[in-house]
């Protein structure tokens, strides 16, 4: 049998005709039964770390895909501007309070991600199966890319605070970065 790695086409970031909330609400059928599986096999603990960590490498591979799929290459306005794709639906209401050349800070005053995992009873790792993607996604997109947020609305909070930065070639060396200078 061949390696169906060389064989099957490449998969598109993301298919056009399927919004990110549609997307997440299957992926979440899905891993909250596995997430139910594994919790009664072998305890909370590791099933919530299996889940994390599939979700994150998730995030990481489908990052690199939007990333090779834009001809101009990466940059904080490919990011803005492909970032409208978790907004469709009306599945996030944002409140922009910063956005230069190099930093794109906002807020998420509504979350419908965080509410469908509720209503789907997943409220327990409704964190793990989207909140956790946003910094791994940057991972896989752009390493000149950060996130910093401190709270979520999954996790109880008023709203979600998203800071973004985009590292200038010329403006910072990667040692620095790397050093946190």
């Amino acid at each position: 049998m061949s390696d169906d790695k060389q064989t099957r086409p490449a998969m598109p970031a993301h298919p056009e005709n399927l919004s990110m909330l549609a997307k997440r609400r299957i992926e979440a059928e899905i891993l909250g039964h596995v997430y139910q599986v594994l919790k009664a096999s072998h305890g909370k603990e590791v099933a919530m770390k299996t889940v994390g960590d599939a979700v994150r490498q998730s995030a990481i591979e489908q990052a690199r895909r939007f990333a090779a799929e834009t001809e101009q290459g990466t940059s904080l306005q490919h990011f803005v501007d492909m970032s409208k794709l978790w907004q469709k639906e009306d599945a996030l209401k944002i409140e922009v309070r910063r956005k230069t050349d190099t930093e794109y800070d906002f807020d998420v005053v509504r979350c419908r991600y965080a509410e469908m995992y509720r209503e789907m009873g997943l409220g327990e790792i409704g964190h793990l199966l989207s909140c956790q993607r946003d910094g791994s996604f940057c991972e896989g997109y752009d390493p000149k890319l950060k996130m910093k947020r401190t709270q979520t609305i999954m996790q109880g909070a008023s709203h979600c605070d998203f800071r973004y930065t985009y590292e200038d070639e010329g403006g910072s060396d990667a040692g620095a970065a790397k050093r946190g200078g």
